[in-house]
């Protein structure tokens, strides 16, 4: 790799710091499969692109922000590669049965993808749902013996 397309890359380092994650971390979802192994310098280096920074971002807010576990944000990803397969492999010259071959194809993984966020919303709506209940309980318990102090 040339100088100039190395300009393109970010070291581990930057990248984990771009991420907020740290290199460890990096290394692990590479080992997990999370993240395909990174472009290598001569000297062994990792070296990450934009699309891998991208797919970075992708996981981390799967993990913190829908509370994936990394078998889920795997799940995840292995849909998304499919449906980048399947416009990879896109032909605009292909006939129709098979362009909606891809089609039903991508649909499919898309739909396991809505499923598994689904079942996530319903586990979270649950959670919620007891909190809400609890809160109602600590309120009763209030007004029915300090009525004064309610729910300040």
């Amino acid at each position: 790799m040339d100088d100039q397309q190395s300009h393109a890359y970010l070291q581990i380092g930057e990248a984990a710091e771009r991420a907020h994650l740290t290199q460890r971390t990096l290394r692990y979802y590479e080992e997990k499969g999370l993240l395909n192994s990174p472009t290598r310098m001569d000297g062994g280096f990792r070296l990450y692109s934009a699309d891998d920074m991208e797919r970075i971002d992708r996981i981390r807010q799967m993990k913190e922000l829908l509370g994936f576990s990394l078998a889920e944000i795997k799940e995840m990803i292995e849909s998304d590669d499919v449906r980048l397969q399947i416009r990879a492999e896109w032909r605009s010259d292909a006939d129709t049965a098979e362009k909606a071959q891809q089609i039903r194809r991508a649909r499919e993984v898309t739909l396991q993808q809505v499923a598994m966020l689904d079942q996530k919303m319903t586990k979270m709506n649950a959670m919620r749902e007891t909190l809400n209940e609890r809160i109602q309980k600590y309120d009763t318990w209030l007004l029915e013996r300090v009525p004064e102090t309610a729910t300040s």
